[in-house]
């Protein structure tokens, strides 16, 4: 090969695009915007719901009344009837053995609704219960502790004691009426 015969190889070299000289430049009209107008320049965005300065849907129709949603309470839902076939007789029941059976997890509060049969006699220390789980707790012969619910929080700061407290219940594991201590992770 010569000195004189070198050239890039072909594709390597491309022209300039050139745009806004008219429709014989190939590239007329929108100059490879894709539009024209306010949606061909550099930041010429709108916002959703905007049409185009007239007065848009969402200001247009009244907004009346009240709305609980951002207000409302979640919990965790615990029937009766999973508490039975978990817990044995006489056994306390509680945010953190609820934990450890495997019926709750996080930090969100619990709440024991009635549904199913109770055949066993538990005290219960959880702050929110159904008119009907009362009153199968105390047919069958358990008790129910005045217990204040105290909201656990969302940041980060409630999560990682929530983890803590768990962690700390996992590893001790739960103490049995007879004194026997259960494995937290085979009552799950």
């Amino acid at each position: 090969m010569h000195s004189f015969d070198l050239h890039a190889p072909e594709g390597a070299n491309k022209r300039k695009r050139i745009v806004g000289r008219g429709q014989g430049s190939g590239r007329g009209g929108t100059a490879g915007k894709g539009n024209k107008g306010q949606q061909s320049r550099s930041g010429g965005k709108t916002y959703l719901g905007f049409e185009g300065g007239q007065m848009p849907l969402y200001r247009r129709i009244a907004h009346r009344g009240f709305s609980n949603y951002p207000f409302k309470k979640e919990y965790q839902i615990v029937n009766i009837g999973e508490i039975d076939a978990r817990f044995e007789q006489g056994d306390t029941v509680d945010v953190p053995s609820l934990y450890l059976k495997g019926l709750v997890k996080g930090n969100t509060p619990v709440k024991i609704l009635g549904s199913g049969e109770l055949t066993k006699s538990l005290t219960v220390n959880i702050a929110s219960l159904s008119g009907s789980a009362k009153e199968k707790i105390i047919k069958a012969g358990g008790s129910i502790a005045e217990v204040e619910e105290k909201s656990p929080g969302t940041g980060k700061k409630a999560k990682r004691k929530a983890k803590t407290v768990a962690a700390a219940i996992a590893r001790s594991g739960a103490k049995n009426n007879d004194g026997t201590a259960e494995k937290a992770a085979g009552t799950a």
